[in-house]
């Protein structure tokens, strides 16, 4: 019997969680992101390690560019 949605039980919101979710899992891959969920690999070690290093290096570059601005903004109006 179905309830309305304040009346369901724990496991009854949990059986529809599921049912929605395994319903949405059902489709992929068969869409418009289909071909490239295909084509994906695994990365080699070495395409790994270069990822990291370019993704560390672009968080120092903006934490060296947040800190110059705070500092900038912190003792460049003293002398205005």
């Amino acid at each position: 019997m179905p309830k309305g949605r304040m009346e369901m039980t724990t496991e009854d919101k949990a059986e529809e969680f599921q049912d929605d979710l395994e319903a949405a899992l059902k489709n992929m891959g068969k869409g418009k992101y289909g071909r490239i969920l295909k084509m994906t690999r695994k990365p080699t070690g070495e395409e790994y390690k270069k990822s990291c290093y370019i993704a560390a290096l672009g968080m120092i570059v903006i934490g060296a560019v947040g800190f110059a601005i705070m500092w900038i903004m912190t003792y460049l109006p003293k002398y205005f």
